[in-house]
């Protein structure tokens, strides 16, 4: 799920005099001045997310015109840049730049796989608060945000009018129960997973992992099992029980199958992300999005804020250029040129306010939805949280175990993990 402040340009004088001496023997007839060797021009490797090349082509050419490098783009899925770089970095084949999603953040800084950025307070200052926070591990600053995101709640308006939209979860559970028939369904939404499931189990009490005043998070302080968190996943049970999520929806892969049949007009609501935005509208789905329903105790569902960031490699062979880039890269100028080429909400807070994004329905969902949402928790611990809480909620959907045994499974599971790994 920032400050108009021009950027103060790109730092001069950086010396990157890549030399490559030439090989093969030496003509003893050259002039003692020809010292045969080939200037390498400067180059920089920049690993971008799938599909979103485009939003960012006229800032590489400029960046490329001004500091007189070549610049080579790779589109990866960035959830798993950081795992091929583990393997590429060593190898020489990795990138300068990388993006990722910041829950990777501290595992990322812990195997050393990407740099302490030098950034100061006024850079800084042009993101919002929860972007820049996403950036840091022990107060140093590792990358620079360039997208925020959170999930909202997507409806076809060719099957319910805007009047009728039920502003609750519950309207939604009762309207689910007068269309779900097998084939059609009201509501979905990928409740087996945490990513998801959090928007209940967190509007209702419970966390992850507590924090103290300052942000720090507390590994040993975990609240997927208490009163909240049980009564959460006792809520989101029901619709599995009254067959109002059709069975296929278990399981990761589940989310291929809440988007087909939202595109094929056989649901009428999901709970999904910005990114299908323009997969939506190229498909001629009549949507609307608006934030997430309130539950039953008052709360606004809640929903993870997640960030992506450009990141410098530890590889990298030219890190002050490489860094260079990601500043640049991530100025309000360009983030705003690429928010309106990909539609991803720019982390720049005084964007917030520009007419280009005020003006996106999906864009001012996500801006009201992270006013109920919390950062995803960025510490290494994070890693052994997925898994056995993703394998207690679909116990929990599919009816072999009860909300609380199966919580208090995945927490002691997570809490042995933490203790084996992070010591």
């Amino acid at each position: 799920m920032k400050m108009y402040k021009k950027y103060l340009g790109i730092m001069s004088g950086i010396a990157l005099s890549l030399s490559l001496v030439a090989c093969g023997p030496q003509d003893d007839g050259k002039e003692s001045g020809d010292t045969g060797k080939e200037e390498k021009p400067k180059e920089l490797v920049v690993w971008e997310d799938i599909l979103k090349g485009e939003g960012i082509k006229d800032a590489i050419a400029a960046f490329e015109k001004e500091h007189d490098v070549k610049v080579t783009m790779v589109e990866k899925q960035y959830t798993k840049q950081i795992e091929d770089l583990r393997l590429d970095g060593p190898a020489g084949t990795g990138p300068d730049v990388l993006t990722m999603p910041s829950d990777q953040t501290g595992t990322a800084v812990t195997e050393g796989l990407i740099k302490e950025l030098n950034v100061d307070d006024a850079t800084q200052g042009i993101y919002t608060e929860a972007a820049m926070a996403a950036q840091k591990v022990d107060g140093k600053v590792y990358g620079l945000p360039k997208a925020v995101e959170t999930t909202m709640l997507y409806y076809n308006k060719d099957l319910i009018s805007e009047a009728e939209l039920p502003t609750s979860l519950e309207g939604w559970y009762e309207y689910s129960k007068g269309v779900a028939d097998g084939k059609k369904f009201g509501f979905l939404a990928l409740f087996d997973q945490i990513y998801y499931a959090n928007s209940v189990l967190s509007a209702y009490g419970g966390y992850i992992f507590a924090q103290d005043e300052n942000g720090n998070y507390d590994p040993s302080d975990i609240g997927l099992n208490n009163a909240g968190a049980v009564e959460g996943a006792q809520y989101i049970q029901k619709f599995y029980k009254e067959g109002l999520f059709p069975s296929g929806i278990i399981g990761e892969q589940g989310i291929s199958v809440i988007e087909s049949l939202f595109t094929e007009g056989k649901a009428t609501a999901i709970i999904s992300g910005p990114w299908n935005v323009e997969p939506f509208t190229k498909a001629g789905v009549n949507f609307g999005v608006q934030k997430l329903p309130e539950l039953s105790n008052g709360k606004n569902m809640t929903a993870f804020i997640g960030v992506k960031s450009y990141n410098v490699s530890s590889y990298s062979k030219n890190p002050e250029l490489a860094e260079e880039f990601v500043k640049f890269i991530a100025n309000e100028e360009n983030s705003k040129k690429r928010y309106e080429i990909t539609q991803e909400v720019p982390a720049v807070a005084a964007l917030a306010s520009d007419p280009v994004v005020t003006e996106s329905e999906a864009a001012k969902a996500v801006a009201e939805q992270s006013n109920f949402s919390v950062l995803m928790p960025n510490i290494p611990q994070m890693n052994e949280v997925w898994t056995p809480t993703d394998s207690a909620l679909q116990t929990i959907a599919t009816g072999k175990a009860e909300p609380k045994a199966a919580l208090d499974q995945a927490v002691k599971t997570i809490s042995g993990q933490i203790e084996a790994k992070h010591k």
